[in-house]
């Protein structure tokens, strides 16, 4: 098969577009034939070497997917080749910058006729990561306010339809170019990061979801009335400590399975959520596209159209 090989660490042009073995499926296993992929932040961090000392090289990078499955593993009773499905690869596993992958059938789910390839791809880590963070860790409720870090990217930018649907009051940040994307999503607010201290022009937050990490994380406690909940996908500075104790911290457990991806579908066809803005490219661009995302200005989701 295709697939877009990291040779090393370092830079996008350790990406390179090449051939990889078929994968087979082992008990309990599909393969899936991709049809599209996502970019996510996390795999410019993986092809930098960030956490992660030594790979097989070559390796292939990608979490999410959506295909059709082409080859069914022993005992597999509920898929059938020529399901059109989509999900996340298991924790620790990657392999969706290609023409195939294996995964278990367990934590893949059937893609809803009315979404495309690139459209199922481009959600289901988002949609999963939100799901977990807002619905299952920070238990948003209705009547509640909260402040989304970085609206307009993929992980945020589901967040706040989320956060909507669930009754809260939605408050986000974004460049000034995004702000009509981010309200169109639903947000009720929104705080231009170039031109506004959100320290100062946010208060009493039941509920802050962190996506940006880094200073704004430590920043981010100050808008939190007592007992809120700060939940965070993207880190703090290496080394520091919350600057509060009145506060809950949490980190979403983030776990592969079907009814977190079933539950998204629920979403859109209630139209609670509805896809991101996404920017395509081919398996042979991977280094451009890796590019666009490491600069962290995208809006929406960057995915590979792999056939």
């Amino acid at each position: 098969m295709k697939a877009v090989l990291l040779t090393n660490h370092g830079g996008p042009e350790m990406l390179q577009y090449g051939e990889a073995p078929d994968p087979t499926a082992g008990a309990g296993e599909v393969v899936v034939d991709i049809h599209a992929a996502s970019v996510n932040a996390a795999d410019y961090k993986v092809r930098l070497g960030n956490g992660r000392s030594t790979l097989p090289f070559p390796y292939i990078l990608g979490r999410d997917f959506s295909g059709v499955v082409s080859t069914v593993g022993a005992g597999v009773t509920d898929l059938a080749v020529g399901d059109a499905v989509f999900g996340v690869l298991d924790q620790g596993h990657e392999g969706a910058y290609a023409e195939k992958v294996a995964i278990k059938a367990a934590i893949i789910a059937k893609k809803p006729d009315n979404l495309g390839h690139a459209e199922a791809a481009a959600m289901a880590l988002t949609s999963i990561t939100a799901l977990w963070a807002l619905e299952d860790t920070a238990q948003l409720k209705a009547g509640e306010t909260i402040l989304i870090q970085g609206g307009a990217g993929g992980v945020a930018g589901f967040g706040i339809q989320l956060a909507k649907h669930l009754g809260a009051t939605v408050i986000t940040t974004a460049s000034a170019r995004n702000h009509d994307y981010v309200r169109h999503l639903g947000a009720d607010r929104v705080i231009d990061y170039n031109t506004e201290d959100f320290t100062t022009a946010v208060a009493d937050c039941d509920v802050v979801f962190d996506t940006v990490g880094g200073e704004v994380q430590l920043r981010s406690y100050a808008v939190l009335k007592p007992g809120g909940r700060l939940v965070w996908v993207a880190a703090a500075p290496e080394g520091s400590k919350p600057p509060r104790s009145d506060v809950q911290v949490l980190r979403p457990g983030v776990a592969r399975d079907r009814q977190h991806l079933e539950r998204m579908v629920a979403l859109l066809q209630v139209g609670a959520v509805w896809p991101p803005e996404l920017v395509r490219y081919k398996l042979t661009e991977a280094a451009t596209a890796h590019r666009v995302s490491e600069a962290r200005h995208l809006r929406g989701k960057l995915v590979f159209e792999v056939r």
